[in-house]
């Protein structure tokens, strides 16, 4: 069956979770639960036609419940870090809250990767997928405007699409996109693999890991990665760049227009040949190489995942825009459609 679907247990507050499976002939599946839109595993075979999961994440549901690194999850309203949690919009200064030392991240406390989103499978053609709707209300986590999200995942053969759109009733920020942790060799660390970021400039960080302002071009630096490099080369050189985060932890400007579906990054894994490639509408990835992974947490199947075992491609606004009048608006305003398509392809070499 291209979609199938099961319990996966039942949140504090006693809301049933479900898991959905998504799979075709090509040998890809891909497992996404209503509970904050997490992925939860994509398999994928190597070039012997082994097949291994490639996503980071937990066998059951309780560890998601609680505080992780937000493994597959759909984050929003607002993706990243916002500075002192705090930003003005039509002239009224609104403060957030501050669960990322004094920084707003990934939404706040109790963002998208913690609603039980409702949820529609569907299949068309040779495409199946999960359509999921959340309305997020008025002030929810201190955000204005009544917010109407539909984020829908779509498997084609190989490659899996997801398609973010919203509307609002009221002038707002928004900034969505997928945390998912990704290793080609489904295990182990990820210093071995290759990543080519179409990306010629980065926005650079302070200590706080928050932008600059800056739009600085990436020549001469350990973040040029516009050739196949491999993640561990450059991950740990003498620079402010790379100590702020301790490695990989950094917007990249994609290059090309945004609003159009362009690529943003390559990456393979030379052991299995398994290769990943993403393509954005977007204006920027945050390319994060797991950095501050815990030193043991336990995972799915036996698996114990430590510092740089899962590497994230987080397709999005840059961090901090509603600060830097500079970089590209992530306003949403009555009367416009928030739209925006990142799609994983997965293949070998």
């Amino acid at each position: 069956m291209p979609i199938s679907q099961q319990p996966f247990g039942v949140t504090g507050s006693g809301q049933p979770v479900t898991l959905y499976t998504l799979s075709n002939d090509s040998g890809t599946s891909v497992e996404i639960m209503n509970y904050g839109g997490i992925i939860r595993s994509i398999r994928t075979p190597d070039r012997a036609g082994k097949m291994a999961d490639i996503a980071l994440g937990f066998d059951t549901l309780e560890p998601y419940l609680g505080r992780h690194p937000f493994f597959g999850a759909l984050v929003g309203r607002f993706a990243n870090r916002i500075g002192k949690a705090r930003f003005s919009l039509n002239g009224v200064d609104i403060q957030l809250a501050q669960n990322n030392g004094v920084n707003h991240l990934h939404g706040g406390v109790g963002g998208f990767d913690k609603k039980v989103w409702q949820s529609q499978p569907f299949e068309t053609g040779a495409s199946c997928g999960l359509r999921l709707a959340y309305t997020s209300w008025d002030g929810e986590e201190n955000y204005p405007g009544t917010l109407n999200v539909q984020v829908i995942y779509t498997l084609t053969g190989n490659a899996l699409a997801i398609d973010y759109s919203a509307t609002t009733d009221k002038a707002t920020i928004l900034n969505l996109t997928n945390h998912n942790y990704f290793n080609l060799a489904g295990g182990g660390d990820i210093l071995n693999h290759d990543i080519q970021l179409f990306a010629d400039f980065f926005t650079p960080i302070d200590d706080t890991l928050i932008t600059t302002g800056e739009i600085r071009p990436v020549d001469g630096s350990p973040l040029d990665l516009r050739q196949p490099t491999p993640m561990g080369a450059a991950i740990d050189a003498d620079d402010p760049q790379m100590g702020f985060g301790g490695g990989y932890d950094h917007n990249f400007v994609v290059r090309g227009t945004p609003g159009a579906l362009r690529p943003a990054a390559r990456v393979s894994e030379p052991t299995t040949g398994r290769v990943l490639e993403v393509e954005t509408t977007q204006p920027g990835v945050q390319f994060y190489s797991g950095n501050m992974l815990p030193d043991v947490l336990p995972g799915k199947g036996g698996q114990v995942y430590t510092k740089r075992t899962g590497f994230c491609l987080e397709t999005q606004h840059y961090p901090d825009s509603p600060n830097k009048p500079q970089f590209p608006s992530p306003i949403l305003r009555p009367g416009e459609h928030y739209q925006q398509t990142t799609i994983f392809r997965f293949d070998v070499e």
